[in-house]
């Protein structure tokens, strides 16, 4: 909601619950001088409250827009350092909250893991019809909970620390959605943000900040550095699983394609967990069931990694060209900025190249169709050698003034033409307008 000279956001939830572990967590966490959402009203039944509006810039949009390689920026490394910082306040601190008011649990406890890797049992093994034996699996995980329960949880467990969770304000970090908050071990919040499937952060930069972090946290309390990093991989397990199976829930059973899309940024993080972790004896069937998801070509392809992927970007030159998640780099980029533009008229300031207003403009506009076609000549060239060798990646990006009208309907329009052209797996994204949205 704003007004001329101020914003705020206004929440509606009928979970009560959930709403007061919020609003409390909030108004503690902002006495402890950590930077959260300022309440400013809370209405008499708890179901509405008005909240500090802390603009739509996460640290997440940072990496998608501004790294342009696989190596992370040393400005978005500062950014990750002094989440890790905030972080151990947020643990530390968070150990005098008043855990009644969790939500919906107190604790991280053995009830907690074990609905965890149910999760992932049945929106991810069975959905993607991994093969297992239910009681042997059923006792790895009760063994693996108990293996985790050994690390001391008398802190607070953020729950979902996270890129998309940590937003960037004025040059410095914010955070939101910790409402899920309750008491658990300090390497669960650390193998969220740095396993988080879809950053694709580098192995190097995850190590590097595993050690900057442990580094901090020993200035703060007495810290056995070798079992803090040997039970560290087994919370990075149990959270990969959990978020697999979110990826399934949403992906499989709920038919949302993109959630598909993480699940081979999922699978690579799993690979590199495993090597770390030596759970075939302690935990054959859980070992096994991993070991099927990793090698599985079926999930692969269902993600859409056994036949050519497409990614096509529109942009905004103000924020960058979007980065080759990949990792092949390259791609097309095609300036769209000579084209006439709409947004030049108050008729169209709030359209997009999605709507009709826009796509009617650019019927009537010769020189939008000679740009594509010259645009389906060259990509053309490339998918059909692509597959023919057997390429799994290409990206092309449009990019524009704003993001919002040339670019998006060009990459709408290329879209449309390759997916009723050749066995393509289409990847389309409007960078500006998702940040916007």
């Amino acid at each position: 909601m704003t007004s001329s000279g101020a914003s705020v956001l206004g929440a509606v939830n009928y979970d009560v619950s959930e709403n007061i572990a919020f609003i409390e967590f909030s108004r503690f966490f902002e006495s402890q001088g950590l930077r959260v959402p300022k309440i400013f009203a809370v209405d008499e039944k708890k179901e509405c409250y008005l909240l500090e509006d802390l603009g739509n810039q996460t640290l997440f949009d940072l990496l998608t827009t501004e790294r342009h390689s696989l190596e992370i920026p040393d400005h978005i490394t500062s950014f990750y350092k002094e989440s890790l910082k905030c972080l151990i306040q947020f643990q530390l601190k968070g150990r005098d909250l008043d855990f009644s008011l969790c939500y919906p649990r107190a604790s991280f406890d053995k009830q907690s893991m074990m609905w965890d890797l149910y999760y992932f049992k049945y929106y991810f093994l069975k959905l993607a019809t991994i093969p297992f034996d239910e009681q042997l699996l059923e006792n790895d995980f009760n063994k693996f909970a108990e293996h985790l329960l050994e690390v001391d949880g008398d802190y607070f467990m953020y729950r979902d620390f996270q890129s998309r969770n940590i937003m960037v304000v004025d040059g410095k970090t914010a955070f939101i959605d910790y409402q899920g908050g309750r008491k658990g071990a300090l390497q669960y919040d650390l193998a969220s943000l740095l396993f988080d499937a879809k950053a694709n952060l580098p192995q190097t930069f995850r190590e590097e900040m595993l050690s900057h972090y442990i580094s901090l946290l020993s200035q703060e309390i007495s810290l056995d550095e070798v079992l803090f990093r040997k039970h560290y991989y087994g919370f990075v397990l149990i959270r990969t699983m959990q978020a697999m199976g979110a990826y399934g829930f949403r992906g499989f059973y709920e038919k949302k394609e993109h959630f598909l899309q993480s699940i081979p940024f999922a699978i690579q993080n799993l690979k590199y967990v495993l090597k770390q972790l030596s759970i075939e004896e302690a935990f054959p069937m859980l070992h096994k069931a991993l070991t099927e998801v990793v090698n599985s070509q079926r999930l692969l392809e269902i993600a859409g990694e056994g036949k050519l992927t497409v990614t096509i970007n529109s942009f905004s030159y103000k924020r960058g060209i979007p980065i080759d998640y990949s990792g092949n780099g390259g791609g097309y980029v095609f300036d769209c900025r000579a084209i006439h533009n709409p947004g030049r008229y108050p008729a169209y300031k709030e359209k997009t190249g999605r709507d009709p207003e826009v796509i009617a403009f650019f019927s009537k506009e010769p020189e939008m169709d000679e740009f594509l076609n010259n645009v389906y000549k060259m990509v053309d060239g490339s998918v059909e050698k692509y597959i023919s060798r057997g390429f799994k990646h290409l990206m092309v990006n449009f990019g524009c003034t704003g993001g919002q009208h040339r670019s998006v309907f060009c990459a709408e329009q290329l879209a449309k033409y390759l997916i009723n052209k050749f066995p393509v797996k289409i990847n389309l994204k409007h960078v500006e307008q998702e940040m916007r949205s």
